[in-house]
């Protein structure tokens, strides 16, 4: 059973940061690919970032530059670090895995995915 548990939302101001964690149990980390997505209030649920096979990554236009994904082999532990924030990125958002490699260029539903932490931007 894949179990994937986030913590790290929070409420922040515009410009601000914060460091999302994903914790997962080592055959998950080990056998899937994961990400995380994000979904605003009344809108659909949306890529964010992965991370592949090797280390490779890949982010959604809108947080490239701003947001860093990244794994800690040691902890099973997925991060998604998340600086500049703004109103746009307010959402809850969601770790994710899935069997294959996740796709960010067209709409995309992970097979797996954990029960959300807010995250809120101020202006």
């Amino acid at each position: 059973q894949v179990q994937l548990v986030e913590s790290g939302g929070g409420s922040v101001q515009a410009g601000g940061s914060l460091r999302l964690s994903c914790a997962t149990s080592t055959d998950t980390y080990k056998h899937y690919y994961m990400g995380w997505f994000r979904q605003a209030p009344g809108k659909e649920l949306e890529a964010v970032a992965a991370i592949y096979s090797g280390g490779g990554t890949r982010y959604a236009d809108s947080v490239k530059g701003r947001f860093i994904i990244s794994g800690d082999n040691a902890k099973n532990t997925l991060y998604l670090q998340m600086n500049n924030l703004s109103p746009e990125d307010t959402a809850m958002y969601y770790c994710v895995a899935h069997p294959y490699p996740i796709q960010l260029d067209y709409p995309f539903i992970p097979n797996y995915r954990g029960q959300g932490t807010q995250v809120t931007v101020s202006s």
